[in-house]
């Protein structure tokens, strides 16, 4: 009797226990109670990231129970594993979300995987660790999304463009002469001794010079003719033109004697140099000069400006004496065109002498031809015979980072931050080296040392990518037409755009005609996506094992395309 009556409470304890979602084991998780966002996961940047949602229903999860899912992706016999998540029962003490028994819950489960490239065909599996009470047990796994789209994969910092350090090669260098004969007060007559002033005597030898040499030329003469603002504008007006008048003659005397051909003699005068006064002025030491300047910016009339000076009796006599004098001149000008070499010249030069030629006509010289390997040939003769120009070594390494010598290029861009250390454009490109390496915080870093650079948009933009972040390599990228820019789009979703830029790239290559491919899958364009793969393995055909594995291509029979 006393063993029944402790058996039956213990019975009915274990029921209790049983109704209420204690003592039971947790059963097996369906794949049903599981979502990922996105599905098929995708890479971004270096990462496989996303989200998987767990609607766990009622009645399910056991009140004592602690669960750890551990994510894992599984692929070509290997696997990677995210960061574990946790969730319990309502009888549990912990700080992990709440699942309850009676009408179960909703957990988000963070997954993210450090990518691998034979992670695009692989699954997303799930794994339970289980704590209930005194015992851990280990429930099946469940799949939950299948494979990886990999479109981000073909972003490449090997396909950003190198800054090139530019030449300063101008075949026409214009430079202009002067110099001026003044006039006495109320006069146009052109004295002895303003013609015999050194700078007169310099401008004619400067014309007679190039006049007789062969890569010179006289492209114009120009006179331009004044007089000071004091007085009548109809005393100016004649005093300023018979100046002009003398001094066209003169020179048409002296151009002639010397028989001194060229393109064009010009001549103008101006009345009232108001402008030149305000100027002296303005770089003058006169007391009160900031009363004239007012003046001046009072009244536009020029009658009335020049009585308004005038009653400023305590300087006017100092403006008579240092400022007006200097206003009383005919200016002649000759503007001398010094031409260089042409460009069958140079490239004439630099097959028998390249020494002969200037750093700014070599590195020039290397842009005449779309050859890389002559290019790499004068940037190398370059180099040698100017070793202190940083340009010639960077430029050097553009070339061998565009013949995919990234070695070599890394050695060049290296030597050249040696010779100028401030210089921007082998920081850039040491910066594209970093990228290369996956080295980014290297990379930013040299990046920040090249403000200025025209190509450093798109390092920029390619660092983005490769980081993940495309929507601010899109904004960096702007117009650039490019491999790495379209792929941006493509990530972005901005398919007209990458469609525009993909079409604008001038040497499209094998990964070009690729994203155009994956561009018409995504487009829903069949012919886009045929054409396109079909030119993409041609010019790769290692492309052929990429598209059949590549989920873009998910729809398409791939065996009727290439």
């Amino acid at each position: 009797m006393f063993r029944n009556r402790i058996t039956l409470p213990a019975v009915a304890i274990a029921t209790l226990l049983a109704a209420t979602g204690c003592s039971k084991k947790l059963g097996q998780f369906s794949a049903d109670y599981f979502s990922v966002n996105p599905n098929p996961l995708e890479l971004v940047g270096q990462k496989v990231p996303g989200t998987v949602t767990a609607n766990i229903p009622a009645k399910f999860f056991v009140k004592n129970a602690q669960v750890t899912v551990t994510p894992y992706l599984v692929y070509n016999g290997e696997e990677s594993s995210s960061q574990p998540y946790s969730f319990q029962g309502e009888k549990v003490r912990g700080n992990s979300p709440v699942i309850y028994y009676d009408r179960g819950g909703t957990v988000t489960i963070p997954v993210n995987f450090a990518w691998k490239p034979a992670m695009a065909q692989s699954e997303l599996e799930l794994a339970f660790t289980v704590n209930q009470g005194s015992k851990q047990y280990v429930l099946p796994r469940v799949k939950v999304a299948k494979g990886v789209v990999a479109t981000a994969a073909f972003a490449s910092a090997e396909d950003a463009t190198a800054a090139l350090a530019p030449d300063k090669f101008q075949r026409i260098i214009k430079e202009k002469y002067a110099a001026d004969i003044k006039f006495l007060v109320n006069q146009a007559n052109i004295r002895n001794t303003e013609l015999s002033k050194g700078d007169i005597k310099r401008l004619h030898e400067n014309i007679a010079n190039a006049n007789a040499a062969a890569n010179q030329e006289i492209e114009e003469i120009n006179i331009s003719s004044y007089a000071s603002p004091e007085g009548g504008i109809d005393i100016n007006t004649r005093l300023a033109q018979n100046r002009e008048k003398n001094t066209s003659a003169y020179l048409n005397k002296e151009l002639k004697k010397n028989n001194i051909s060229f393109g064009e003699l010009t001549a103008q005068f101006t009345p009232e140099d108001w402008e030149g006064f305000q100027k002296l002025v303005s770089a003058s030491n006169i007391q009160d000069k900031e009363l004239i300047l007012s003046v001046l910016s009072m009244y536009k009339d020029p009658e009335q400006r020049e009585r308004e000076i005038r009653n400023l009796s305590s300087v006017f006599d100092k403006l008579a004496e240092d400022i007006l004098p200097q206003l009383r001149y005919s200016r002649i000008t000759a503007t001398i065109n010094t031409i260089g070499k042409s460009d069958e010249e140079i490239q004439q030069v630099f097959a028998t002498n390249p020494r002969s030629l200037t750093i700014d006509e070599l590195l020039y010289c290397a842009t005449l031809t779309d050859d890389n390997a002559q290019k790499i040939k004068i940037y190398t003769e370059a180099a040698a015979i100017y070793p202190d120009d940083y340009r010639a070594v960077n430029d050097l390494g553009m070339t061998q980072w565009n013949a995919g010598d990234y070695k070599a290029a890394k050695i060049s861009f290296a030597k050249a931050a040696r010779v100028n250390p401030s210089a921007p454009e082998p920081q850039m490109n040491l910066g594209l080296v970093s990228l290369a390496e996956g080295d980014y915080p290297a990379a930013t870093q040299k990046f920040g040392a090249a403000a200025g650079v025209s190509e450093l948009g798109e390092a920029m933009g390619t660092a983005y990518l490769l980081q993940g972040d495309n929507a601010a390599a899109v904004r960096s990228f702007g117009n650039t037409k490019s491999n790495n820019a379209a792929l941006a789009q493509i990530l972005t979703k901005d398919y007209a755009k990458a469609k525009s830029t993909l079409g604008g790239i001038l040497a499209p290559d094998a990964t070009t005609y690729y994203l155009a491919a994956v561009l018409g899958a995504r487009t829903k364009n069949d012919a886009m996506v045929q054409s396109n793969l079909r030119q993409a393995v041609k010019l790769d055909p290692t492309l052929k094992a990429t598209a059949s594995k590549d989920l873009e291509f998910a729809n398409y029979n791939l065996s009727s395309i290439i």
